[in-house]
């Protein structure tokens, strides 16, 4: 459900030298550009739970401790037209309320506009999920929407 949301609403990414990286409810998305013709054999990639390393040619692209934990198993990376590598990360708390700040403890951080963008957008996908029937997709938030935004489960239907 979550690809279907983020192909209409866009995705809110943060800059960073290499590239970007962004995030929906369950995964963390990084793509790093890379010199034209990188061979895979080329790319040292290592994905923990907790870590990550990225190497291109022998060059330290990031190494460092992750924001948050990661199920290591299902992390993937791959190298899309020679050019552009794209890491998928699969978040373990998958909240709205678990927005990322940085990718790495203290590196490559959201500034507070971006992170805002971050929070709503992961707010709307919640929404999205608990309200299958309706299209969040274009919609604007506001108010309380930090943390995941306001909670309803306490509601009788």
């Amino acid at each position: 459900m979550s690809v279907h949301f983020e192909e209409r609403s866009g995705v809110v990414p943060c800059k960073t030298p290499w590239g970007s990286w962004y995030q929906t409810m369950e995964e963390v998305f990084i793509e790093v550009h890379v010199p034209a013709g990188t061979s895979a054999k080329e790319v040292k990639c290592r994905l923990g739970s907790r870590d990550i390393e990225l190497q291109v040619r022998g060059k330290e692209i990031f190494k460092g401790r992750l924001f948050d934990m990661t199920v290591s198993d299902e992390a993937t990376w791959t190298l899309e037209d020679k050019c552009l590598i794209r890491i998928v990360l699969m978040k373990t708390n998958r909240e709205a309320g678990n927005c990322w700040t940085s990718l790495l403890e203290s590196e490559y951080c959201a500034n507070a506009w971006v992170q805002d963008q971050m929070q709503r957008k992961l707010t709307l996908e919640r929404f999205q999920r608990e309200n299958p029937g309706f299209d969040f997709s274009g919609a604007e938030i506001s108010g309380n929407f930090a943390g995941g935004g306001p909670d309803f489960s306490s509601l009788q239907q």
